[in-house]
């Protein structure tokens, strides 16, 4: 890997090969790409990240192609992180959605990552997390993160994004149910595509309903999500989502930015402590292996001798005793 400083300055100059080279090692777990993220990390925070999540097949991939162009023919950059499903054969991610956005690939405004879920079932890994501090660090204006649908554990997106945005189709009351049972609670606009579809309005009025209940016990001045009708095939109704995300972020930002501080900093909170849980359990793991406690441990559960919980709460002790508070 080249030197770290040279690297720096190239991304920051927004040198889109050297970004790529370095999410790459990123994705592959290089430490020394670490090392430069760090040095990256000042110079990001200054872009508004929009996560879309939703089931799979509601037109997550065509809405964001179409958000892409609109905000392009304003002048903006943008960044777009599409978290795949991982390929069961190759464990690398399916690039669906970077077919799909094929024609912006040549616009130099427009950077696009594909990224294997990789077993994670929470929609976003620690490497999408870094990758979206590269793109901000490069200087995009907007950072569009698309999630792997799947169900309620989506809600992680609203960790990592300013604005969250659901998309549900009609004709799925499944996913209302998914709805009711958190993504409403996370949702700062919702968004009903293929509006064109039979149920259309019925599926506008139920999530109005919702956000009408969830507005009843929130204090007043708060966000009230918004509920948006798109045909993202047809380029439908993306100007209004548009707006709203505009809208929202104009929200996060009055009064001196305090809605939008206190978000950021309860998503730094999550991600410094997923990375400490990371590097905690990457130490125990290592030690475990060096002295070959693991095997052993792994015998006295399969025999019946102890099981998984006293087992771990054993080495977790023993750990909290070596480093006396």
């Amino acid at each position: 890997m080249e030197n770290a400083a040279d690297l720096v300055r190239r991304i920051l100059s927004g040198e889109v090969r050297a970004a790529a080279r370095l999410m790459r090692d990123l994705d592959d777990g290089i430490p020394a790409a670490r090392e430069v993220l760090k040095h990256l990390y000042p110079h990001s925070g200054r872009a508004h990240i929009v996560g879309l999540t939703g089931s799979p097949g509601v037109g997550k991939s065509t809405l964001t192609d179409r958000l892409i162009q609109h905000l392009r023919a304003q002048g903006r950059t943008v960044g777009v992180v599409a978290v795949d499903p991982t390929s069961p054969f190759s464990g690398g991610a399916i690039l669906g959605d970077r077919i799909r956005m094929q024609r912006h690939a040549t616009d130099e405004g427009v950077f696009i990552r594909s990224l294997a879920t990789r077993g994670h079932f929470g929609g976003l890994t620690a490497s999408a997390r870094a990758v979206i501090t590269v793109l901000d660090a490069m200087g995009k204006d907007y950072i569009l993160v698309e999630t792997v649908g799947v169900g309620q554990d989506e809600v992680e997106v609203a960790a990592t994004a300013d604005t969250t945005v659901v998309v549900t189709v009609p004709g799925l009351g499944d996913d209302i149910q998914a709805l009711k049972a958190g993504l409403l609670e996370v949702a700062d606009i919702l968004v009903v595509n293929k509006a064109d579809r039979e149920g259309a309005e019925r599926t506008v009025q139920d999530l109005l309903l919702m956000v009408d209940m969830r507005r009843s016990g929130k204090e007043p001045g708060g966000w009230i999500p918004q509920v948006i009708r798109t045909q993202a095939k047809e380029d439908l109704g993306t100007e209004e989502l548009l707006a709203a995300i505009e809208e929202h972020r104009r929200y996060l930002t009055q009064a001196g930015g305090a809605a939008l501080q206190a978000a950021r900093r309860e998503r730094l909170r999550q991600e410094f402590l997923e990375l400490l849980k990371e590097g905690v359990a990457d130490l125990l793991h290592r030690r475990l292996l060096k002295d070959g406690r693991l095997e052993q441990i792994l015998d006295d559960i399969q025999a019946r001798r102890t099981d998984p919980y006293s087992a771990s709460e054993a080495v977790v002790a023993r750990l909290a005793a070596s480093c006396p508070e």
